[in-house]
């Protein structure tokens, strides 16, 4: 029996984009077409993008997609073409239809729905009930939708129909657990059934979430015919051996460095240039401190936008240091994007003056060193308005786990692409962008930062000045002032955080792996004090298991201690 010739389409599909999706996956059809192929497949829900939400609850929108669709289906000739959409009738499916003679051959029903994590399935579809097979150039292919590979039932449904082939459709979320945990799902599958699996996910950054892609080829004895790069857009081409059920990739292409790093660094930065692109922002605007956390954030800006589409602002007091003045400026002036100094000292001074009356009797707190914090977020939401540039805000996972951070101050911002990083992995990004290798990390010896075409990262470097990145972390908002000085050293800090908050562990829980129990004790009460501060903080790109905002949602008001 001669091999089966098909192609996935791993691509961006846009929420919303209904018509724009709709003209890309005729474009791909085609294309794959012109290739040989026999079948295209396209990420779940390609014409709607995914999660739509409550774009779902407006009929009109599942009309248009219904009417993209029967449009769609008229291309599909001398190839067959799987592509995803919500199914309307009478009742709302997440589903996938095959496209073949110009008409809709079949559609098959997302059955199992996932609602945990960043998903809400159940909130807008109902699940399908039946195994969905069709036969393309004589292979039997079982069409599964996602969270369908998840559980074995459908999977073994399918291969009850005779299905030689799994052919899964995703919309998978990317964090650093993930790609392990695919390929472990992927090969308990092949294993169980028989089937060989191909996995097509889709890519780009919507709101928090980021979809890497990072599609597989599973033969049907659970090994792993083909990974493809994480990130990246590209039509896989492959083909299927039905004598063997072994699976082979045609040509794909392979990222030049998949160290931890690489990836997540890929991950910020895809999720950082689609949020700007999407929403059609011409630049973005920062505040540049001369910290770690800025330095990296105005790096993955320029990797993602380019220099000429960031602005940088340093807004020094009489607490600057001389080191972050020269930090910021070498840095600005290195990456070659536009760059101001806007001393706030005296305005700092006038609303301390119109203060006074109203603070008499209370001595000097913190009150005074945020004022200096706000002050600069009025200033670049100022810039923000006039210039039209989205501001940027540049904390850290860590920081706003604990509330380290100033409320309508350095909290100011549209998009937090640092958001879900730890500090301490701040550190190992920054080193990694600078093109150290560190030899405890597992990714080999130092080695020079080559350009990584694939991720279109510039081939600059060491974009952050080696002083950022070795000095003492410091708000600068009071004399001699140290990260140290209100928070657990960030290593002991960041440990018991991950414990708490992505491993779900109790205090005890914690304290028995080796922490002292009253620093145990006190960053879980300020996690739980400063819920209040997340709830207005800027999205970022989700890029752990357990990511602040959709994903955890915690009550602010709560006796639960």
């Amino acid at each position: 029996m001669p091999s089966l010739r098909f192609a996935l389409a791993q691509f961006d599909f846009p929420v919303g984009a209904v018509a724009a999706n709709a003209a890309k996956a005729g474009e791909l059809i085609a294309r794959a077409r012109r290739g040989g192929a026999a079948l295209v497949a396209f990420p779940e829900l390609t014409l709607s993008g995914y999660p739509p939400e409550d774009l779902l609850l407006r009929p009109s929108f599942l009309a248009a997609c219904a009417g993209e669709l029967a449009a769609l289906a008229t291309t599909a000739r001398g190839i067959a073409a799987l592509v995803g959409h919500p199914h309307s009738e009478g009742e709302v499916f997440n589903a996938a239809s095959l496209l073949r003679d110009g008409r809709v051959e079949c559609t098959a029903h997302k059955q199992a729905l996932p609602n945990y994590g960043v998903f809400d399935d159940k909130r807008y579809f109902r699940p399908g009930h039946e195994s969905t097979t069709a036969v393309v150039d004589g292979v039997r292919i079982g069409l599964l939708i996602c969270e369908d590979v998840w559980q074995p039932e459908p999977a073994a449904q399918a291969a009850a129909e005779g299905a030689e082939l799994l052919l899964v459709i995703n919309a998978s979320p990317w964090d650093g657990a993930k790609q392990a945990e695919r390929e472990e799902v992927l090969q308990a599958r092949a294993r169980e059934t028989g089937c060989a699996v191909a996995y097509l996910n889709l890519v780009g950054g919507q709101d928090e979430v980021v979809y890497d892609g990072g599609s597989l080829l599973v033969n049907g004895d659970g090994s792993v015919a083909a990974r493809a790069p994480a990130f990246v857009d590209a039509l896989l081409w492959a083909e299927f051996d039905p004598a063997t059920r072994t699976l082979s990739a045609q040509d794909w292409p392979v990222a030049a460095d998949q160290a931890p790093e690489a990836v997540l660094y890929a991950a910020l930065l895809r999720g950082t240039r689609d949020y700007i692109d999407k929403n059609g922002f011409g630049g973005v605007l920062l505040g540049l401190s001369g910290g770690i956390d800025s330095a990296l954030t105005l790096a993955l800006a320029v990797d993602a936008l380019g220099a000429g589409r960031v602005t940088a602002v340093m807004m020094p007091t009489r607490y600057t240091s001389q080191l972050s003045l020269d930090g910021a400026r070498a840095q600005a002036e290195r990456l070659g994007v536009a760059y101001h100094v806007i001393p706030i000292e005296a305005t700092c001074q006038a609303f301390l003056d119109a203060l006074t009356p109203a603070f008499a009797g209370k001595p000097a707190d913190t009150t005074e060193e945020n004022l200096q914090s706000r002050i600069r977020g009025t200033m670049l939401m100022a810039l923000s308005n006039k210039h039209r540039l989205l501001l940027l805000a540049t904390g850290n996972k860590s920081e706003m786990a604990v509330g380290y951070a100033t409320l309508y101050g350095d909290m100011c911002g549209a998009y937090a692409p640092l958001k879900d990083v730890y500090k301490t992995v701040v550190y190992r990004l920054a080193r990694w962008r600078n093109g150290i290798r560190d030899s405890g990390s597992g990714i080999g010896e130092e080695q020079q930062f080559r350009e990584n075409e694939l991720l279109r990262i510039p081939n600059l470097q060491s974009p952050i000045p080696e002083e950022v990145i070795d000095r003492a972390p410091s708000a600068e908002l009071r004399d001699n002032q140290t990260d140290q000085d209100s928070l657990p050293p960030y290593d002991e800090l960041d440990a018991i955080l991950a414990r708490f908050i992505e491993g779900e562990q109790s205090q005890a829980e914690i304290v028995a792996q080796g922490f002292r129990a009253d620093t145990v004790r006190r960053v879980v009460r300020l996690v739980l004090l400063n819920e209040f501060k997340r709830r207005q903080s800027a999205p970022g790109p989700r890029v752990t298991t357990r990511a602040f905002g959709r994903e955890r949602r915690y009550p602010i008001t709560s006796g639960w201690h």
